[in-house]
């Protein structure tokens, strides 16, 4: 019995709880080899298997040898548990220097795989379409464009790997698990940056300054008949709409002709309301910034999430996401020049007010949409209705989409922020992100109309999520009648071409901020406290010689039973109003500037 058939047989077993499949025999199936050079561990397999991580280096080392004055590979960060994250750089003419391949007047384009390390696909199709480039099959890409491509980011989950990591996708067999060695989601770290490999891609992106960013995964949810979805946040609901018409207009058509030429479904990304009942809509997400492209979109970067359908055979995905790439390649060569008019725009956007939390609409929009029919039943195991796939196509004409474009939280952009010294790691994390940081040396020049935020009410996540106790709180504005910012202070301002990032990071309400992460905890503790027998009588001479005090104090007593009982609330309440009392509990201590310079 040959591997192909042990393979087959495997996949088959693993596979049997799932929905039955569409048969498919599409064009892009010629794109595989049997044998010959450079043949691929995926194809070797017959298309179910994924190399891991030795075996990926490997072949890498094979195209560079295979092709040396175009190929090269380099490290790009290591692991928490040690491995180098590594990247290979594809250009015509031996250029591989940031600043060549900027100035070879040819787009970049970052490709990375494996974020979500189970999610493997862009690994194994970018290994043919380099084999394709390294053996002259496909010499006119590289006339086209520049490529970064990342094979493993989370490379420690990448050998995490079992035939159990994944219960809802078909393949490969053995595969990778969703986070890294700290159980840390890399695609929810992309403003807390946490994580080496997010931080690697930061560097990358700040060295070589890509014009396109394409993030590849694979989907969760609902069965339908689309292989290959992708999206980026929508231009009516885009930080850079300039930019997000650019994607809608001038590369999906490209791109989505491309696939289907090829034999392919490409649909838009898919969420479900209710994943128990398609029927009720689609859920029209808008990334925030933890995510690859809400960064992306914030950033001004352009970013394209591939989210190839997990139920449809591995060998149909990689070979979807080979042709998929072609066509962003295809698309970038063409329409560059728009992009990057729309790139410049995009960079010199300053808003005034920015939205920072949106919510789902209560209005749908309808679209038509390419779903497999199922049906519902009552399980015993649930005590619920759930849902089973019949495998099917189904044809909806008018599928409710509820956008995720209501504004719940919109804040005013000051025209800077001021970050005492104390808090030089978030500069360094600011510098990551490609913002532009000053220290300040002349602290006369910063002294007047400041503001600062104090916390009014607060409330910590009942439990952790990417290893941080998240923070919610409401904020009231104190305006200061004096600067507390000195020379070593650092002035990050919103006139620069990252202005939205800079006050999703900054500004505390923004839900997706360094503070909303948990970088701020410190403000929550008191660390100096007062006796009784001290604050009894300084609190008395203090009601004495303030009658305005004393009436107020007399009123709390009148107004609320619960505060006129506790001998701890009224005491408490008499002691914030002391000299004695810690001034920096509860306030942000990043300033806020309203005022230009």
């Amino acid at each position: 019995m040959s591997l192909g058939i042990v393979l087959l047989s495997a996949t088959l077993n693993l596979n049997s709880h799932l929905p039955p499949l569409q048969p498919w025999q599409g064009a892009s199936l010629s794109l595989m080899q049997q044998d010959g050079p450079l043949t691929t561990d995926f194809e070797l397999s017959a298309g179910e298997e994924s190399p891991n991580y030795e075996q990926t280096n490997a072949f890498i080392m094979r195209l560079v040898a295979a092709n040396p004055t175009q190929f090269k590979s380099i490290t790009i960060g290591k692991s928490g548990q040690g491995r180098d994250i590594n990247m290979m750089l594809a250009v015509e003419d031996s250029q591989f220097s940031p600043a060549m391949m900027t100035n070879n007047k040819k787009p970049t384009i970052l490709i990375q795989a494996g974020i979500h390390a189970g999610e493997i696909d862009g690994k194994d199709a970018m290994f043919m379409l380099l084999r394709d480039i390294a053996t002259g099959k496909r010499r006119d890409i590289l006339s086209k464009v520049n490529i970064l491509f990342i094979p493993i980011l989370n490379v420690d989950g990448h050998e995490r790997n079992s035939q159990f990591n994944r219960i809802n996708q078909r393949g490969p067999v053995t595969m990778g698990f969703r986070t890294n060695a700290k159980n840390l989601n890399l695609n929810r770290d992309y403003t807390k940056l946490d994580t080496p490999g997010v931080r690697a891609v930061m560097e990358v992106i700040n060295d070589f300054k890509p014009s396109l960013y394409v993030d590849v995964h694979v989907t969760d949810g609902a069965d339908y008949q689309y292989d290959i979805t992708y999206g980026f946040n929508p231009s009516f609901a885009s930080d850079s709409p300039a930019i997000a018409k650019v994607l809608e207009e001038q590369f999906s058509p490209i791109i989505d002709d491309k696939l289907s030429q090829q034999g392919h479904i490409p649909g838009p990304l898919i969420f479900v309301m209710n994943k128990r009942n398609l029927k009720q809509g689609l859920a029209g997400w808008v990334a925030s910034p933890r995510f690859s492209n809400g960064w992306g979109d914030i950033k001004g970067l352009p970013t394209i999430l591939v989210e190839n359908h997990s139920l449809k055979p591995y060998k149909q995905r990689v070979l979807g996401t080979y042709v998929f790439i072609d066509g962003v390649i295809d698309a970038l060569s063409k329409q560059h020049k728009a992009l990057h008019k729309a790139i410049e725009t995009e960079k010199h956007n300053y808003p005034t007010e920015l939205i920072v939390e949106r919510s789902y609409s209560q209005s749908p929009a309808y679209i038509s949409f390419k779903g497999i029919k199922y049906k519902q039943f009552d399980s015993a195991l649930s005590g619920h209705q759930e849902v089973k796939y019949l495998g099917e196509p189904v044809e909806y004409e008018k599928l409710p989409v509820f956008w995720q474009k209501e504004v719940k939280a919109k804040v005013k952009v000051p025209n800077a922020f001021y970050i005492p010294p104390q808090y030089s790691k978030l500069v360094q994390k600011l510098s990551l992100h490609g913002v532009e940081v000053e220290v300040v040396s002349n602290a006369m020049e910063e002294s007047s109309g400041l503001t600062q935020l104090k916390v009014s009410s607060y409330e910590f996540a009942k439990q952790p999520f990417e290893g941080r106790f998240r923070v919610n709180a409401q904020f009231e504005e104190l305006q200061l009648s004096e600067s507390p910012v000195t020379e070593g202070w650092y002035k990050v301002s919103t006139q620069q071409p990252y202005s939205e990032l800079v006050t999703h990071l900054l500004h505390p309400v923004a839900p997706d901020s360094f503070f909303a992460w948990g970088d701020f905890l410190e403000i929550f503790q008191r660390t100096e406290y007062v006796e009784n027998y001290a604050l009894e009588p300084y609190a008395r001479k203090m009601l004495k010689e303030s009658p305005k005090l004393a009436l107020a104090f007399d009123k709390r007593i009148s107004e609320d039973s619960v505060f006129a009982k506790s001998d701890e609330q009224r005491l408490e309440w008499l002691y914030e109003k002391t000299p004695y009392y810690d001034q920096a509990y509860l306030k942000y201590p990043i300033l806020m500037s309203y005022q230009s310079k």
